[in-house]
């Protein structure tokens, strides 16, 4: 299988020049799948660090570059949202977020607010002895308690003394703040105004309310990223809601 795309075909979140060149670099199968950007992407068609793959290859090899506080030594591993990319040699540390037409977007934050990020419960498990796993959407897995459920989410400590702690979490719940990542409205975020489960295999649906202007929309809850409660933590994290 090749290791590129054609650029006319790559994502529109990536927001690519499609004619400069051919091909693009495709990402590498991880939790983000579809939806992540390559890492050389990142650092040579958004942030403009290198120029050419092999200079990428560099970077990546003198473990430069964090994402997550681990070092990342694959050009196509694939970031996505929420996730923290740094580079402490030139003290510059970056969010993975979305903007209001579902672009992904870099936005810069201070060294105190890359010591943590956002993940999403994908399911647990309890495992011997009672305890709970949590399964996350990042590829991680934490131990948890009974009260996170899937599609909740936990803010984690990326410190290396207490790497992956959960420090806070906010339930997939009516009255809480959702950022929708994909579909139609992704990019959009809102206060969950209902939650209605269908019978079988069709995902159960959500209404919302738009945290502008107090639209009303709606999506599935595997599109639902909770990002806080009675107002959007993602507020203060350098993007508008």
């Amino acid at each position: 299988m090749s290791d590129h795309l054609k650029r006319m075909v790559a994502p529109a979140s990536w927001r690519l020049a499609r004619k400069e060149n051919r091909f693009v670099t495709k990402t590498r199968a991880g939790p983000h799948n579809g939806g992540a950007l390559p890492m050389a992407v990142l650092l040579r068609d958004r942030m403009n660090l290198a120029r050419t793959m092999k200079e990428v290859k560099l970077i990546l090899s003198q473990r430069s570059v964090l994402v997550n506080g681990r070092p990342c030594r694959d050009p196509r591993m694939g970031v996505g949202i929420f996730d923290i990319v740094a580079i402490p040699k030139m003290d510059q540390y970056f969010r993975i977020l979305l903007d209001k037409k579902g672009r992904i977007v870099t936005v810069p934050i201070d060294a105190e607010a890359a010591k943590t990020r956002l993940a999403r419960v994908r399911n647990k498990t309890v495992m011997k002895g009672g305890r709970v796993q949590l399964n996350l959407d990042s590829g991680a897995n934490v131990i948890g308690d009974h009260s996170v459920k899937s599609r909740d989410s936990v803010i984690l400590s990326l410190e290396p003394d207490n790497r992956f702690e959960i420090l806070d979490h906010f339930p997939f719940a009516v009255g809480n703040m959702a950022m929708v990542f994909a579909g139609r409205h992704a990019g959009r975020i809102g206060r969950i105004t209902g939650i209605i489960t269908v019978p079988g295999a069709t995902p159960n649906r959500v209404t919302l309310e738009d945290a502008n202007d107090g639209t009303p929309f709606e999506t599935i809850d595997e599109y639902c990223y909770m990002v806080g409660r009675e107002t959007p933590a993602i507020a203060s994290w350098g993007i508008e809601a």
